[in-house]
């Protein structure tokens, strides 16, 4: 068993002071398998001093120079994917033949984005007879969550170097391991002293720490809607900047000429590949009426075909959920779904779940009632729920009907009429028809989804302040 004691501050690696001990669980066995020691508050301290002494030097460095930083850094992380994927499916159970790709070269490819999108921020410009410069805010607070760490992660640390912010970083307790990693990759890349610092612990003591610190100028936060709001109202005492990506229960509307065998698939695919512990995973399915019969026996036979098993195991496409609480809230999901009257349309069978671990069984719901709790709130287990829909207005109005806003789909042979759909749903990003998600394209959410956006030049620009210098007789209006 690992023991990890220390952590990177400063440049340095230091050993914490906290009192207590983190435990990481193996999902699957539900055994410890390394601990870490909490961050003191003198450690958290001592994390933000060395940010704020590292800010007037990330505020200087050239943006080139800053994208350099970023492509050396997925360099290093390139180079220990095989390691990392078999870390991150130990803390929280992908099966490890989607890690490489899900969970670290997603990661490597954020770091690059970043790097590629410095050059299309406009840090300096002129309007008129101004110059308005977009200056670093300062240090920033990222607090990550444990579904896609190393991503989530890549998806904040990025940006806020791009934009030439100093960052101190919590991840969340139940996925620390691989944050060591990243933090040998960053003082590999030469990063310099403070750029990035690493603290550990949990939301409540770190993260609320964090998030009132006076020497923190901005917190970014990927987590639950409850734990957005949390950190909302501690910033707001010193009227921080946050951006918060928080919970979603999105909907793929499928149109009565859409192909419904491929929409079928992809909406199970996001809703298991990661025991559906994906925020932007298409948990609604939203199909029309007369076509109900037909898209329950696809999702059927879809979801038959995933196999439940331990990460290690080849054959696995869905491992365990990432923790004994979630485990316990999913399956409260599943019982009350039955008591709110939507009815099975398929569900692994119980029995044949591995005997040992945070396993669940997989399901799909008819649901009649967009109204019910399975329709309304975020799940984040292997779950879906099939709604019919009368016609268009009906679809779009029941895609809009919850209080989140992350992510959404839509199909249709007539790309037009499904962009005419896309354009009315309330949703920070939709896809059509399938399509590859987009690294370079703002990515974030409307409602109690959250605010801000992360990813690409929109997502670096969320880490600047503006300040415009007027010259006298330089042309103003």
């Amino acid at each position: 068993m690992d023991h990890r004691a220390d952590t990177y501050i400063d440049g340095q690696w230091v050993e914490n002071n906290g009192e207590d001990v983190i435990a990481v669980i193996d999902p699957a066995t539900g055994q410890c398998i390394a601990t870490v020691r909490e961050s003191s508050t003198d450690d958290m301290d001592r994390a933000i001093e060395a940010a704020g002494r590292a800010r007037p030097v990330m505020r200087t460095m050239p943006p080139a120079e800053r994208a350099a930083l970023l492509e050396r850094i997925a360099d290093e992380l390139e180079a220990r994917v095989g390691g990392l994927a078999e870390l991150i499916s130990g803390e929280m159970g992908m099966p490890r033949k989607y890690c490489a790709d899900y969970q670290v070269r997603t990661a490597v490819g954020t770091f690059r984005n970043a790097a590629r999108a410095v050059g299309d921020v406009a840090f300096t410009e002129r309007l008129g007879g101004s110059t308005v410069l977009r200056e670093p805010v300062g240090v920033v607070a990222a607090l990550t969550p444990w579904n896609f760490p190393l991503l989530q992660t890549a998806a904040k640390i990025g940006p806020a170097l791009a934009a030439g912010c100093p960052v101190v970083l919590k991840p969340s307790e139940i996925t620390p391991l691989d944050a060591f990693v990243l933090a040998e990759a960053v003082e590999a890349a030469g990063a310099p002293p403070g750029a990035f610092n690493l603290l550990f612990g949990n939301g409540m003591h770190v993260g609320e720490y964090l998030a009132r610190h006076p020497g923190t100028a901005m917190v970014s936060l990927t987590g639950s809607t409850r734990a957005g709001r949390r950190v909302a109202e501690l910033a707001a005492a010193s009227i921080k900047r946050v951006t918060l990506e928080l919970g979603g229960k999105s909907a793929a509307i499928v149109l009565p000429d859409a192909d419904l065998g491929a929409a079928v698939e992809r909406c199970v695919r996001t809703v298991l590949v990661n025991t559906g512990q994906t925020c932007t995973a298409l948990t609604r399915l939203l199909v029309p009426f007369q076509a109900m019969a037909d898209v329950e026996d696809l999702v059927a036979s879809a979801m038959a075909r995933y196999r439940i098993g331990a990460p290690g195991d080849p054959d696995a496409d869905v491992g365990p959920l990432a923790s004994a609480n979630q485990r316990h809230r999913v399956n409260d999901h599943l019982e009350r779904a039955l008591v709110d009257g939507a009815r099975t349309i398929w569900a692994y069978p119980a029995g044949e779940l591995p005997r040992h671990g945070f396993f669940t069984a997989p399901a799909a719901f008819a649901v009649s009632d967009p109204r019910i709790v399975l329709a309304q709130q975020e799940v984040f287990g292997p779950v879906l729920a099939v709604i019919p829909y009368v016609d268009e207005d009906d679809a779009v109005a029941i895609a809009n009907g919850t209080q989140y806003g992350l992510a959404g789909a839509v199909w249709s042979a007539d790309e037009d009429r499904a962009l005419r759909v896309a354009e009315r749903m309330e949703a920070g990003s939709i896809e059509i028809n399938g399509a590859p998600f987009n690294g370079l394209a703002p990515f974030g959410g409307h409602k109690q989804s959250g605010y801000g956006r992360e990813l690409g030049a929109h997502g670096i620009a969320q880490f600047t302040e503006l300040k415009a210098i007027q010259w006298r007789g330089a042309g103003a209006r």
